[in-house]
């Protein structure tokens, strides 16, 4: 009756192993160490830098724990932070020898202490959030009247070209705010003018007018592509703010969306607010130039001679040097979309879409200069780099691709630089604050004593009133919270104030269950049940009450998870997480550990559940 199959208790050992094992690193601290990252976005980090950092590590005598290449950055472990400083300088000296033009970022930085073998495991441990850790929030308030300003000239110049082009004609364009107005001397220029627009700009809605003696027609986004517009400006400006984060080094930053026009920005363990803010509000722009292949342009790339009259001389990323005409075809302005996808030889290539005004020169160049290279440029602080030099194979509209020797990774990094090379809508900081480390290791005391004497309370109370069965209960506690930190390590959760006061939250619920089952089995004595019938009565029955309060509880946190932000939605994370790993100790864990106990005795008298209240019998009649 009160027996579990071998097979449920290996699930629990494997549990709890896996709880063991992904909770461990939490205990270990962090030691200091060297971060390594990009500094321009047209430079991309590989395995080939962890073997470089490595030699310069070994050239300046220092040794370190160990150089690992992960993600977009190399890291170096050390064991003091004097090593630190030292690896820094040297690193700095190795990888830039321009000091004036860096190429990449070494950011001192915090790794975690647990073991190698721990790290193969990809046991990890949870990160700490901006309030735990210490660093920089900033709120950004995005400018989404520029954005559909922006939007509203592109659509001038496309109206422009359509009507150009289909020998339409009209006595004027003008813009009016978000609006465009176009003016017609008849009727029937008007007519077929909303014809065309109307089939060839969907996203417009068009509305005829008069302006005295001659017809308009006023064209305004339609409701969707006004909120489309919005959101795009936004996703373009999370992404760009994403690319120069990670050149400060900081691991799991915050960066989201907040309302409908404002971005959060938090990084961990960032002190320096000027740099942060340099990075942040940094500008990106994009060029497209025609390449200058004439024997003097070879001469200069060779470096025998000068660099011709009209031409600058850049780095052509993975090429070396490069000759580019000064004359711009097009700019970043002119580019609507880059997304990365294949030719028809199904090799990788970026496909880019260009406004009208830039099909139209861009048809116009490249018609004129068939088999010759053009180069796009990403210019960073007034520093310009050659993304790619492509050969002209045709005459492009506002339809081209970029195709050569490049992997899936490098088209998919080219399409991304292309398209978030620049904020699509500028950005205001609207709210800084800073928060120190040293707060933040007071705020993570704080947390770990209110879930450590929580613990304690309750476990102290559950083993005085319900002795044996208490103990079972605390030890059932003990297995859920090691559950839910091996869940929030192994999901790589970043844990903030709110999300340490779920976790106190969630020990006071979780014994909630255990409470349930122990008064359970109390009133199966009273009613005279034997033992072994009462612990299994008990169990049985309150699993329907457990289930139904568990579940209403769990509504409640997926409505903070799906309708909260920031804070909230850690709270609710770690909440939800809670419940879930709770219904699994408090049932299935504490009944495994009182079936071990009292499973084996076929003649059970009594069970050590505290002081059972049996009803008075009947008074005797008067």
């Amino acid at each position: 009756m009160n027996r579990y199959p071998l097979w449920k208790y290996a699930i629990l050992v494997i549990a709890m192993l896996i709880g063991f094992i992904y909770t461990l690193p939490n205990f270990f601290g962090e030691v200091p160490a060297v971060q390594v990252s990009s500094a321009k976005v047209t430079v991309k980090l590989d395995a080939s830098m962890e073997s470089r950092v490595e030699q310069a590590l070994s050239a300046a005598g220092i040794k370190a724990d160990f150089v690992e290449f992960e993600g977009n950055s190399v890291k170096a472990r050390f064991d003091s932070t004097d090593t630190q400083l030292k690896a820094k300088d040297a690193i700095s000296k190795a990888l830039n020898p321009d000091a004036n033009d860096p190429s990449y970022i070494v950011a001192l930085n915090l790794l975690s202490r647990s073991p190698r073998w721990l790290s193969n495991l990809h046991a990890f441990p949870m990160y700490l959030g901006l309030d735990l850790r210490g660093g920089v929030h900033f709120l950004m308030q995005v400018d989404m009247k520029a954005a559909l300003t922006k939007k509203a000239e592109s659509l001038t110049g496309d109206v422009r070209t359509l009507l150009r082009d289909k020998n339409i004609r009209h006595a004027g364009i003008s813009r009016d705010g978000n609006t465009v107005v176009l003016a017609f001397r008849d009727a029937a220029a008007m007519t077929a003018a909303r014809t065309l627009l109307s089939d060839q700009i969907t996203d417009v809605q068009w509305t005829p007018g008069q302006n005295g003696d001659q017809p308009t027609l006023t064209g305004a986004l339609k409701p969707q592509a006004l909120v489309q517009v919005q959101e795009t400006a936004l996703k373009q400006n999370i992404t760009t703010l994403h690319n120069r984060v990670n050149e400060l080094g900081t691991s799991e930053p915050v960066i989201q969306q907040q309302g409908l026009d404002r971005i959060v920005v938090q990084l961990p363990g960032v002190q320096d607010t000027a740099r942060a803010k340099d990075i942040i509000g940094r500008t990106a722009t994009l060029e497209l130039r025609m390449v200058d292949d004439s024997a003097e342009a070879q001469a200069a790339v060779a470096g025998s001679g000068p660099v011709p009259f009209g031409t600058e001389r850049y780095i052509d990323r993975g090429f070396g040097p490069i000759i580019v005409k000064r004359q711009v075809v097009i700019t970043g302005d002119n580019l609507v979309d880059a997304q990365a996808g294949f030719d028809e030889n199904q090799q990788p290539a970026v496909h880019l879409n260009l406004d009208a005004k830039g099909a139209r020169v861009m048809k116009d160049v490249t018609r004129e200069n068939i088999g010759k290279r053009m180069a796009i440029l990403l210019f960073e602080k007034g520093k310009g780099e050659v993304v790619t030099a492509p050969v002209i194979r045709g005459e492009l509209g506002s339809r081209m691709q970029i195709s050569g020797a490049m992997t899936t990774t490098e088209a998919s990094d080219t399409a991304l630089l292309l398209r978030a090379g620049s904020l699509a809508a500028p950005m205001e900081i609207i709210e800084e604050k800073t928060i120190g480390p040293t707060l933040g290791a007071e705020n993570i005391a704080k947390g770990l004593a209110s879930v450590l004497w929580g613990f304690v309370a309750v476990a102290v109370f559950m083993c005085i009133y319900y002795a044996l069965f208490g103990v079972f209960s605390s030890l059932a506690l003990a297995f859920n919270l090691l559950l839910l930190i091996a869940v929030l390590s192994m999901l790589q959760a970043t844990l903030s104030l709110p999300g340490m006061a779920a976790i106190a939250l969630v020990l006071g619920m979780a014994i909630d269950s255990n409470v349930l089952i122990n008064e359970r089995v109390r009133e199966e004595l009273r009613a005279g049940a034997a033992p072994q019938a009462a612990i299994h009565a008990g169990y049985e029955r309150a699993w329907a009450t457990i289930f139904d309060s568990n579940v209403t509880t769990l509504i409640a946190g997926i409505a903070l998870l799906a309708f909260g932000s920031g804070p909230v939605k850690g709270f609710a994370v770690v909440h939800c997480l809670g419940i879930l790993t709770s219904m699994f100790s408090s049932v299935v864990f504490s009944r495994g550990l009182v079936n071990l106990w009292y499973g084996r005795q076929k003649k059970l008298k009594s069970v050590s559940i505290g002081q059972i209240w049996k009803p008075e019998a009947d008074a005797p009649k008067a």
